[in-house]
């Protein structure tokens, strides 16, 4: 925790005098990213976040309220932040003990979270053309700006290198799953993909390769998707098996799978999803008993000790590489903010996963009149 010292020294920094991102019609510049350990980082920026006070604040001061409800940072720093004005009530620096009413306008100016860094594959360009631009989207990287993630994102990433934006993404990938990303550049182009999606009139095809050998034979998986926030990750339950007293919970759902190839280890399977829940074909994988090979959040109980290293590949050589204490404040990287609770680290506290390519990639989307397509990745091949 911060002392009153480290505290009181930062209310000499005049907030004016600091660039403010946010104003800036760019999401990204290539200058914004730094490559480091196998690893895109982002420069630290500063940003303006900001809030209504809702009914569960109503009544709280304003260092209650952020020491309650956002526990990252120590109570001294709210302190130091209100103090210096860098926590301001409908535009206005308060002192620590005023009392915030209902709908009042609160923003917090700050050293962004350092965001967390991604794999350096690059983002293919696929197709572009004037409404919309196609491409592979590498594991680790998210869709759109989402959490602690803005800039190293797809559409961050995309503003950056090749000055395209603003950008309109039409569906999601999960963060850790590859292949192709429709996106519309009009917001025009992106009503009639959802229009067409919402309707049903939208094939989507992906691969994915899993443990064993399976069925030769389509299978059709039909079981609802319940999916847990606070576990993030979802479980599956065959909606045909309940009865009065055995209520199913979760959302109907259904995927079609194909085996392409076997080598008796492994199978490489196309999945159709007909309907788009969280983590749906990973789960629908495990159901069958044949789980995504490297993916740790969905292997059963029953595979090989062996085979969960490999689908987890972690070593001590591996964890460096996103180690918090492997990469430190450089004067060349970014200027320290002696408000920061993260500075002079670039990577974020407790920041310690390791992203590789999760073996489920998307090939095909296809509607009424359109397809597009993705190659397939090195790790298909059997």
């Amino acid at each position: 925790m911060q002392d009153e010292e480290a505290v009181d020294s930062s209310d000499s920094m005049n907030v004016t005098d600091i660039v403010l991102q946010s104003s800036s019609p760019k999401l990204s510049h290539k200058q914004d990213y730094i490559f480091h350990g196998g690893r895109r980082h982002v420069r630290p920026y500063y940003f303006e976040f900001i809030s209504h006070v809702n009914k569960r604040w109503t009544g709280k001061t304003i260092v209650d309220l952020f020491a309650d409800e956002f526990k990252g940072r120590p109570r001294d720093y709210y302190v130091g932040a209100v103090k210096s004005g860098r926590i301001k009530v409908d535009g206005e620096t308060v002192p620590v003990s005023y009392i915030v009413k209902s709908s009042q306008k609160i923003t917090h100016f700050l050293h962004r979270l350092h965001e967390p860094p991604v794999m350096t594959d690059d983002v293919e360009i696929l197709l572009k053309e004037p409404d919309v631009v196609t491409v592979c989207k590498p594991a680790s990287i998210p869709v759109h700006p989402c959490g602690q993630y803005r800039k190293n994102t797809v559409v961050g990433i995309l503003d950056a290198e090749h000055d395209l934006g603003p950008l309109f993404p039409i569906h999601r990938l999960d963060r850790l799953v590859s292949g192709l990303l429709i996106i519309a550049r009009t917001a025009a182009k992106a009503d009639f993909f959802r229009q067409q999606i919402e309707g049903g009139l939208v094939k989507k095809r992906y691969i994915a390769k899993v443990i064993g050998v399976f069925p030769e034979d389509e299978k059709v998986v039909d079981a609802n998707i319940n999916y847990n926030g606070s576990q993030g990750r979802s479980t599956a339950e065959d909606a045909s098996s309940s009865g009065d007293d055995n209520k199913v919970k979760g959302k109907p759902a259904c995927t079609k799978f194909t085996r392409i190839d076997t080598n008796g280890t492994h199978s490489l399977v196309l999945c159709e999803p007909v309907t788009g829940r969280t983590h749906q074909i990973r789960v629908h994988l495990q159901y069958t008993g044949h789980p995504i090979a490297n993916d740790p959040l969905y292997l059963t109980q029953h595979v090989d000790d062996l085979e969960t290293k490999i689908a987890k590949r972690i070593d001590a050589g591996e964890r460096k590489l996103v180690s918090p204490e492997d990469y430190v404040y450089s004067s060349e990287d970014f200027s320290i903010d002696p408000m920061c609770t993260n500075c002079p680290k670039l990577i974020p506290q407790g920041y310690e996963e390791h992203d590789e390519a999760l073996w489920l990639h998307c090939i095909r989307y296809s509607g009424t009149g359109w397809e597009y397509e993705c190659p397939y990745p090195s790790w298909a091949s059997l």
